[in-house]
């Protein structure tokens, strides 16, 4: 059985393929490699022991996705592909509608000529926007406070619209919360651009020296410490999410979402104390405002996942920490040599 990665180069996505590969699955990622290197999937097959093949493209241009279905049978499609920085979406959203949203237009007409009708699409739990009651349900309101999380909702939308016109659609929509950590190998991890977006991978580029100093966004907003809390999830955890979601998808009918996380909130200074810990390494940081769209707190309600998929996290604060830190110091540079 062969599944289709959109953006499987990636953070999520490599440790997804390991997964997948490891449940017995054959992968084909479809990545431009504009977020992600080709290095990572030499990796995930280091891991595997299994050859993974990468179509170079974009999901945006449709003879390359057509090609891709031509020559392949694929069951399913996981779409991962898309950009996520709550910032530059904010600065510029139109990169942002054309990218997530438009790209998934042109994937699911794609999807639809070929009548490969199963997909699991990797949302957000931006899509609850500021939620008012923790943790958060997958009935609580939808909404958003950015052009990342509208361009997610949309793409929500849209799935769920297809599946209206045409009973035949089935999708798992997996609201992630905060994907942290990296395989127990240390050979696959985060490699963000520039000045981290995400917390942990800002906090371990200052443990180990890359960057001088953290920046923590906003203390003072209505939480236990006034920084923001989230939900941390280890990225195999999510990415075993995915196994099952896509064993829930082929044997069930509908569009069903399902949070991924692990209903546990820590704020950024919690999350600083607990890197600290496990390195033994002061982590300096200092307080800056507020980053635009970003909201006090958000963890999960993941009973659901629980109930449909069989599906929690296991993977405690500790562990994010403990295989961050081993990515970062095998890897100060990322993929590059």
């Amino acid at each position: 059985m062969t599944i289709l990665v959109l953006g499987g180069a990636g953070y999520i996505g490599t440790h997804t393929c390991v997964e997948l590969v490891q449940a017995g699955y054959d992968v084909v990622v479809f990545d431009n490699l504009s977020n992600s290197y080709p290095e990572a999937l030499d990796r995930v097959e280091a891991i595997t022991r299994k050859k993974i093949k990468l179509i170079e493209a974009d999901v945006r241009d449709k003879k390359a996705l057509e090609q891709a279905f031509e020559q392949h049978d694929f069951s399913a499609v996981i779409h991962f592909a898309g950009l996520k920085a709550v910032g530059e979406s904010v600065s510029d959203p139109l990169k942002y509608y054309d990218n997530n949203f438009n790209a998934t237009v042109n994937l699911c007409e794609v999807m639809q000529k070929f009548d490969c009708k199963n997909l699991i699409f990797s949302s957000s739990a931006t899509v609850y926007g500021d939620a008012k009651d923790m943790p958060i349900k997958e009935t609580a309101p939808l909404s958003a406070t950015n052009p990342y999380g509208r361009s997610k909702l949309m793409i929500e939308d849209l799935i769920r619209d297809l599946y209206v016109s045409d009973s035949t659609w089935k999708a798992v929509i997996l609201r992630y919360f905060n994907p942290v950590g990296a395989h127990e190998s240390g050979l696959i991890g985060e490699v963000p651009t520039g000045i981290p977006n995400n917390l942990m991978p800002y906090i371990s580029q200052v443990a180990g020296g890359t960057l001088e100093c953290l920046s923590v966004y906003g203390n003072d907003y209505d939480t236990v410490d006034g920084t923001g809390v989230r939900d941390y999830i280890h990225v195999v955890d999510l990415a075993k999410g995915h196994v099952k979601a896509l064993s829930y998808l082929l044997n069930n009918k509908g569009v069903v979402s399902i949070n991924l996380g692990t209903g546990i909130g820590y704020s950024v200074l919690e999350m600083i104390k607990a890197f600290e810990k496990v390195t033994g390494n002061n982590i300096p940081y200092k307080i800056v405002a507020r980053r635009p769209g970003d909201v006090a707190a958000c963890y999960a309600d993941a009973s659901q996942a629980k109930e449909k998929l069989n599906w929690d996290a296991q993977l405690e604060l500790d562990r994010m920490c403990e295989d961050t830190w081993r990515w970062q110091i095998n890897n100060p540079n990322g993929y590059k040599k």
